[in-house]
């Protein structure tokens, strides 16, 4: 038991704790702008990584 709290292993209780932290940290109505960010910002970095030096296109509403 003592093994696997130092190898850091994750369970589902542990995920499920994690995910009521952030739903009170952001809430339910900031929940999808932070989804919507990382996901720019993965897709950017794999962007960078990959050479590519084309801008995202900008959302004109």
């Amino acid at each position: 038991m003592n093994l696997a709290i130092l190898l850091g292993i994750v369970g589902p209780w542990q995920i499920v704790l994690v995910v009521a932290v952030i739903l009170l940290m952001f809430g339910g109505k900031k929940l999808p702008e932070l989804m919507k960010g990382i996901g720019q910002g993965i897709r950017e970095f794999k962007d960078a990584k990959d050479g590519k030096n084309e801008e995202l296109p900008d959302k004109k509403n």
